[in-house]
């Protein structure tokens, strides 16, 4: 079969919408772009033209398909018993990712419903594909258009590789807006219930309906004996070819638990803050871990991309289930078959970073004396470099000549990377590589319940992303000069070069949750506002969490 491929910028390109809509009317089979994802559509009345679409698709056959119509005058011709309700949601949800399951009219075939007396129906947010269902005449079945228990088609090019060859017609629509299919309500009981977390938040239904409970099969695999009443609800779905696993926990635990425990090599599928870490990894990005309408967008294309890889296991972090991260987490657990792993370690971990010579060193102390297990990241380092022998041979080969016996001459070092960018980029490179990894390892394995990680570049390097709270430690350039030049016991010349190759202290306190002025003349004077500090800071944390 030779695949037709429309481009139809605009509902008024008549003749093109006709062609497409021919295809529907004559039972062939037609790939239409939507807001959610694309669908593979066929007229919903048509017994044959619905049987091509579970051939077309490998799709089990009791698995119900969805009724597409151009606007909600169309529900009262394929339902019966529609309620005040539905009319409701459509008011102030369609056209939209909204599914709503009702009682189905005679006219439509139990094979479209799979073999229920409900069938689901939607009005997507695409003015061509509205246009081609109202040309056609016909409601329109449209299951995702991807093979069945593949990542969902986000792109006409998604399509094309699962599809080319096997239908009739693929309508490119561009790029899908919201990225997750949609939201399907069960407005057949009471209270109404949510059979499939989609494109339109839990909230949003609340909104309008009060209370809506939530289906077992949102948060766990039905059994084999159990029939669907929703599409997606029974079969491992959405599944690229290697086995995914689901790390579940805030971002910082979870991450946390990747980089102390995935070996280099996995693929991992991570917020956007959280890639640093992995160097060595295979890694796809799918937005901040604040952005769930960016993780929506792209958590399908992360997941079809590792099937042009080589891993042989992915691992992925799940938002919460607030907002549209309900539906992300769902189709990352179904794509797992629910393999997930908690990361919930109980811990608040406390980044501390600043300029060098700030007076980290007092907060950190603080911490400790609190019971904190700490991570003085100069410290671990240069212990490092003494029992690390893949450290020492990466920076020998680097900077030939500054280890002796695994001892580090500092001042050689620093006389090679503080006026040269590159050379300080170098031994970053590096020391990303190691260090981020043996932190995350050593607070894993600590007992206690808070734990803190100091580090000039905790931003930088990722390392704030495993963290609950990151706090900014800064003082007068003047102050950390002196302060560095009898820490290092060093000239003032490489003290001030060492202040230059900084960030300026505007960067720690934009990116910071806390900041700590140590501008105290004395140590004395530090270390006590500095306890002080640090009883408000774990409190805040604790009745936050």
């Amino acid at each position: 079969m030779t695949t037709q491929y429309f481009k139809i910028k605009s509902d008024r390109d008549a003749a093109q919408i006709e062609s497409a809509a021919a295809i529907l009317r004559r039972g062939g089979l037609l790939a239409i772009p939507t807001e959610t994802v694309y669908g593979l559509g066929a007229d919903g009345l048509n017994e044959d033209a619905v049987l091509r679409i579970f051939e077309a698709k490998g799709r089990p056959q009791d698995n119900p398909l969805i009724l597409h119509i151009p606007d909600a005058s169309w529900l009262a011709r394929y339902c019966e018993d529609v309620p005040d309700a539905a009319y409701r949601l459509a008011d102030a949800f369609w056209p939209g990712p909204l599914t709503m399951i009702l009682p189905k009219a005679p006219m439509v075939p139990l094979r479209t419903t799979g073999g229920l007396d409900t069938v689901g129906m939607r009005c997507p947010d695409h003015a061509v594909t509205r246009a081609i269902i109202a040309a056609a005449g016909v409601p329109v079945a449209a299951p995702s258009a991807n093979t069945s228990g593949r990542p969902s088609c986000t792109t006409a090019a998604h399509v094309r590789a699962d599809m080319d060859g096997r239908i009739d017609g693929v309508v490119d629509g561009g790029d899908c807006a919201v990225g997750v299919e949609s939201t399907i309500i069960d407005l057949t009981v009471t209270p109404p219930r949510l059979l499939r977390p989609g494109g339109l938040p839990l909230e949003k239904l609340r909104s309008v309906l009060g209370e809506v409970a939530l289906d077992k099969a949102v948060t766990q695999q039905l059994s084999a004996g159990e029939q669907p009443r929703a599409p997606g609800m029974k079969y491992r779905h959405y599944a690229p070819r290697a086995p995914v696993t689901v790390v579940t926990g805030t971002g910082a635990e979870s991450g946390r638990w990747l980089r102390a425990h995935v070996p280099d090599g996995a693929g991992l599928i991570l917020f956007d803050e959280f890639a640093p870490l992995f160097p060595a990894n295979e890694v796809r990005t799918i937005g901040s871990r604040r952005d769930k309408a960016e993780q929506a967008r792209r958590v399908f294309d992360a997941l079809r991309s590792f099937d042009d890889t080589d891993v042989t296991e992915i691992y992925a972090q799940c938002p919460d289930s607030e907002g549209l991260g309900l539906a992300v987490g769902n189709r990352l657990k179904k794509a797992a078959g629910f393999h997930t792993i908690d990361a919930h370690d109980g811990k608040c971990v406390v980044g501390l970073t600043g300029q060098t010579g700030a007076g980290k060193t007092s907060v950190l102390r603080a911490l400790a004396a609190q019971g904190a297990f700490t991570v003085d990241c100069d410290a671990f380092y240069y212990e490092r470099l003494r029992s690390d022998a893949a450290l020492q041979a990466d920076i020998e080969a680097a900077f030939p000549g500054v280890l002796c016996g695994g001892e580090l001459d500092r001042q050689k070092l620093g006389t090679l990377v503080f006026d040269d960018p590159a050379a300080l980029a170098r031994l970053d490179r590096i020391v990303r590589s190691h260090l981020p990894r043996a932190a995350a390892k050593a607070v894993a394995a600590s007992e206690a319940n808070v734990a803190a990680i100091d580090a000039i570049k905790l931003i930088e390097s990722g390392l704030a992303a495993l963290c609950d709270v990151t706090v900014a430690i800064t003082a007068p350039e003047e102050t950390r000069v002196r302060r560095i030049m009898a820490r290092d016991c060093i000239d003032e010349a490489h003290a001030r070069a060492r202040v230059r190759a900084q960030k300026d202290e505007a960067f720690y306190r934009e990116r910071c949750d806390a900041v700590f002025e140590n501008a105290y003349p004395s140590a004395a004077e530090a270390e006590a506002a500095a306890r002080e500090f640090v009883y408000h800071l774990l409190r805040g944390s604790k009745e936050e969490s």
